[in-house]
């Protein structure tokens, strides 16, 4: 039985990656190419990817084929249909960095809520050797106690960020579904719940109804206080409207771990962002701890030996 890992390089070397010991071979690459991939999976009975698109043309030129483990959460870069119409399993690792994203989500929100980044600035150019008190009170600085925050998702992520924002001695509000008309028990209107909004954490996947979620309308619902968070998936924030609301003064400020576009050329937008103070972002590693990566490389081995093992 082979195995492919189409892109194992998308994980540091010291994460120890022990393949079941059914699998007789292994080949592993540091990246693929998209063109690349019909190639290099032809003959594997089984494909590991974390990002790697594997398309229907390299689905179906794999004459082997029995399973394809995605390396994350999102199975967005398989195309499923191809993996049914073939019988293909494909399975993915959830819940691994249920410690690790929601810690990456508060410490870009204190950082934003505390002016972190511009002090930290102020003081490497010498603002602080100059000042004529012991302190400095350049920027704003605002407590989380006490502020409104409206989880956007409430799965596992979501309820962490929450429990979370309760120990700070923050409101929790779970904003149901956009557009639906009978709001769900323990949630607030999707509408509503932007008005009341401090600071606004996205925990969901990108769907289908989830792409653009938050747009211009949103934004215009949103108080000019509030903090929009989205430690999620690029895509669930129109960027463009997004641009718009910083130029127009809608809200105070942002931060993204994702992108539509990653890695992230220089001439995208929100590159520009990036120059202000209130704008904070990360290149999508608020679920890389240590400790997650390998949680995740080792329930994906269990998943795979589970498959193998499973009875025809």
């Amino acid at each position: 039985m082979k195995a492919v890992f189409l892109d194992r390089g998308s994980f540091p070397e010291y994460i120890k990656i022990q393949l079941p010991t059914q699998i007789s071979e292994v080949v592993e690459y540091d990246n693929t190419a998209l063109e690349e991939v019909a190639e290099r999976i032809k003959s594997a009975s089984i494909v590991l990817t974390n990002k790697v698109v594997v398309n229907a043309a390299a689905i179906n030129s794999a004459s082997d084929l029995k399973l394809i483990q995605v390396m994350a959460t999102g199975t967005n870069n398989v195309d499923l249909k191809a993996c049914k119409d073939k019988n293909i399993a494909v399975q993915n690792v959830a819940d691994y960095s249920t410690i690790s994203v929601p810690e990456h989500t508060f410490a870009m929100l204190l950082a934003l809520r505390r002016n972190l980044a511009s002090y930290l600035d102020a003081v490497k150019s010498g603002r602080w050797a100059t000042s004529e008190y012991f302190c400095f009170l350049d920027y704003p600085i605002k407590d989380l106690s006490g502020s409104t925050m409206v989880i956007i998702g409430g799965g596992t992520l979501g309820k962490k960020v929450a429990a979370i924002a309760l120990a700070f001695g923050m409101k929790v509000i779970f904003a149901d579904r956009k557009g639906t008309t009978n709001t769900r028990p323990s949630y607030i209107n999707f509408e509503e719940s932007l008005k009341l909004a401090d600071v606004i954490s996205i925990n969901c996947p990108l769907t289908p109804e989830t792409k653009n979620l938050i747009s211009d309308a949103e934004f215009s619902l949103m108080k000019k206080s509030c903090l929009l968070l989205n430690i999620s998936r690029g895509g669930i924030v129109d960027e463009d409207a997004l641009l718009r609301a910083f130029e127009n003064n809608t809200i105070t400020g942002a931060a993204f771990d994702v992108s539509t576009q990653e890695p992230m050329q220089l001439d995208h937008p929100l590159q520009a962002l990036t120059k202000q103070p209130n704008f904070l972002l990360t290149p999508h590693i608020a679920w890389a701890s240590d400790e997650a990566m390998q949680t995740l490389v080792d329930m994906a081995m269990d998943k795979i030996t589970s498959f193998i093992d499973k009875p025809e």
